[in-house]
């Protein structure tokens, strides 16, 4: 049964309930991994006339557009991230240029700057060297890991929050984030929730983490960390409880401050790769599961907010213990991974997890096929996805620079026609 006519918010929120609503909800950008490319959005832009506004980079880790209000409306999305309101006068951004030429803006406090070379490079706060993006790549990569020769000394993690803002993806966070969570700046985060509750009907997503195996990997760098897992687990497991520990401090801090105001809260951790996932499931199980399991229990205990949880790639072993420990909604579904068919995925979890994703194909269908395959590719799975709700419909992670924006406007076009 079909609820009546619904608010964006109703709307998001009848889907993670399982209650189909009167059509399927959209995101775009509501997240980190549910966005487009700042190229791919200039050139879609373009391809829909127009000629008004900014590319902001929001992410430039990733290089994602900050949607304007303007393209929300183009795609009639139904969910919001909060950090959107922090940035929002011109004196809050600076110039940057995209490796394809188009003109762009970049945060205005963000450490980036031309490394001579026609790239760009970043340094943390005190200077040190920690990302690069090279000329002609498209991506700000990692080249700063502070732990990877760290022997196990634990008087190193009371450094760790200054470790932390020595990594690409801490130190080039974007808001509400950008600043200390100070008593001022989460009465802040609190004003700008209410108002943007008040003035709008989305669904608001604040953007949290918590994530651990990643954060593991951003210190010590992937391989470093993957060896300490197995070789040395007393190393691994100091680090883990210190991150969890800090996790948990800050949902202390912002859990009071959004909570009525914001109706999901993003969690993340990359624990798929495209054929298995990263670690064994023995070792999710020991290892990182209990740990969720404390933040997951925070959160449901102490508000109201719906969990959440990115992690990319082939996850369908260990989808029953998200489901044991409070995940309520997955994402970005990556549906060509091992094991993540649409309609397994329905039939086996359909009933305890809202796919948030899925939707479009982004390894080869959205930038590889016609319109018309792009066309019937949507169609096919929001019929196989969406019946009794527990579906938001996102292409699967972020539209990449070299996608035809001809292809974007064909799977919003679907979307608008099959939803």
């Amino acid at each position: 049964m079909r609820d009546a006519a619904m608010t964006r918010r109703e709307r998001v929120l009848a889907a993670i309930d399982h209650r189909e609503p009167d059509r399927v909800p959209v995101d775009l950008g509501a997240m980190r991994s549910t966005g487009i490319t700042a190229a791919a959005y200039g050139k879609l832009k373009r391809h829909l006339g127009m000629d008004f506004g900014h590319t902001d980079i929001y992410d430039v880790v990733q290089q994602l557009a900050q949607p304007e209000q303007a393209i929300l409306d183009y795609w009639d999305a139904d969910v919001v991230d909060l950090g959107r309101v922090f940035l929002t006068e011109d004196a809050d951004w600076k110039p940057f240029t995209l490796p394809d030429g188009q003109p762009a803006r970049i945060p205005a406090f963000l450490p980036i700057e031309p490394d001579g070379g026609g790239g760009w490079r970043a340094r943390a706060a005190d200077g040190t060297p920690i990302g690069a993006m090279p000329s002609g790549a498209f991506y700000l990569s990692q080249t700063r890991f502070p732990l990877r020769d760290w022997n196990g000394d634990r008087s190193v993690l009371d450094r760790l929050p200054e470790l932390m803002n020595q990594v690409t993806w801490s130190a080039l966070s974007c808001a509400p984030y950008h600043k200390p969570l100070t008593p001022d700046h989460l009465a802040e985060i609190t004003r700008r929730a209410k108002a943007l509750r008040e003035t709008a009907d989305y669904a608001v997503m604040i953007a949290f983490g918590g994530n651990l195996l990643e954060w593991g990997q951003y210190l010590c760098s992937m391989e470093q960390f993957l060896v300490d897992l197995v070789e040395d687990p007393a190393k691994a497991g100091a680090l883990l409880d210190k991150l969890l520990e800090m996790h948990l401090a800050n949902l202390d801090r912002i859990l009071p401050a959004v909570n009525g105001l914001v109706d999901i809260i993003q969690m993340g951790d990359d624990f798929g790769a495209q054929n298995a996932l990263e670690i064994s499931p023995r070792l999710y199980r020991e290892v990182f599961k209990p740990r969720q399991k404390m933040l997951y229990d925070k959160i449901k205990r102490e508000s109201g907010l719906r969990i959440f949880l990115h992690s990319c790639g082939s996850i369908v072993d260990i989808l029953p213990d998200l489901v044991e420990i409070g995940v309520e909604i997955v994402n970005p579904v990556q549906t060509s991974a091992r094991g993540m068919d649409p309609t397994r995925l329905k039939r086996e979890f359909g009933r305890d997890l809202t796919f948030w994703g899925g939707g479009c194909d982004t390894q080869r269908v959205l930038p590889e096929g016609t319109p018309a395959e792009i066309r019937a590719h949507v169609e096919e799975r929001i019929q196989t996805f969406a019946p009794g709700g527990g579906f938001l419909f996102n292409q699967v992670h972020n539209i990449m620079p070299h996608v035809p924006p001809a292809n974007i406007a064909a799977m919003v076009g679907a979307v608008h026609d099959f939803r």
